[in-house]
């Protein structure tokens, strides 16, 4: 079994494996490569990470602040010698093609992490992950820990403004079928973040909401990023707007 089109967290995984049997073999690629990393068979299986490295592809990992390699950082493709199944350019867009192919790598704009056995583990788009009182946080981490939750049905999470933090990761949240939203459900999933994630890496702010969606089914965090910044970063407020749950909101949370 394999996936595409999203990143898998564990939870999802082991879900499939325990009702099913089978182990999905996550992956990544893009439409402008074949498949770049995998889990392919015969490998033993890291769940949540993405695998290792293709044949035909020289990954690394480079730092956004330095330019260097390292074990963290933006998914990229060494292109000497150019991989075969790399796209040539973007038709009729130099400056694009440019941008991707900048000093010596083609860059993917995924950030991702490796371990010592060379498995690479999926971070997030270089876009949604962001800065909390200048802690980098992934969304996909903080997504992964929400959908533990036996509520949670979906998850997203996003850079919320703030005055102190500048910013605070906050949650959109689909529940499972029949559940109904409110305070005390949105206090017992804050409450399960509390306690599996690290203070800085908190969710703070909670909204019960349909995600947004492409038409291939990825979610549109770029759609929920706006509304955050017309919530709280001093833009007009559009109708429309669910009830925000805060850790403020619930005495048995606050510190």
């Amino acid at each position: 079994m394999v996936s595409a089109g999203e990143p898998l967290n564990a939870e999802v995984i082991e879900q499939v494996q325990r009702a099913w049997g089978q182990t999905i073999r996550d992956g990544f690629g893009q439409t402008e490569t074949t498949v770049q990393v995998a889990n392919t068979p015969s490998q033993p299986v890291t769940i949540g990470a993405m695998g290792r490295p293709l044949p035909g592809y020289d990954v690394v990992l480079v730092d956004p602040n330095t330019g260097q390699e390292a074990e963290d950082g933006e998914l990229c493709l060494r292109l000497d010698p150019r991989p075969v199944g790399l796209m040539k350019g973007y038709y009729g867009d130099a400056e694009r093609t440019a941008e991707a192919f900048r000093g010596g790598y083609y860059h993917t704009g995924d950030m991702a992490s490796r371990d010592k056995h060379g498995v690479i583990t999926y971070v997030g788009r270089d876009d949604d992950v962001f800065k909390s009182s200048d802690y980098r946080l992934s969304p996909f981490e903080l997504e992964s820990v929400l959908l533990e939750h036996p509520a949670v049905a979906e998850a997203a999470v996003v850079p919320s403004p703030d005055a102190v933090k500048l910013s605070v990761p906050k949650a959109y949240v689909v529940l499972v079928s029949g559940l109904e939203p409110g305070p005390e459900l949105a206090e017992d999933i804050l409450r399960y973040c509390r306690e599996h994630l690290a203070p800085f890496k908190r969710i703070r702010r909670l909204e019960f909401a349909a995600l947004p969606k492409t038409i291939s089914g990825k979610i549109r965090r770029v759609e929920l990023r706006h509304n955050e910044e017309l919530r709280h970063g001093g833009g007009t407020h559009p109708d429309g707007f669910g009830m925000e749950y805060s850790e403020a909101d619930f005495p048995g949370l606050r510190g």
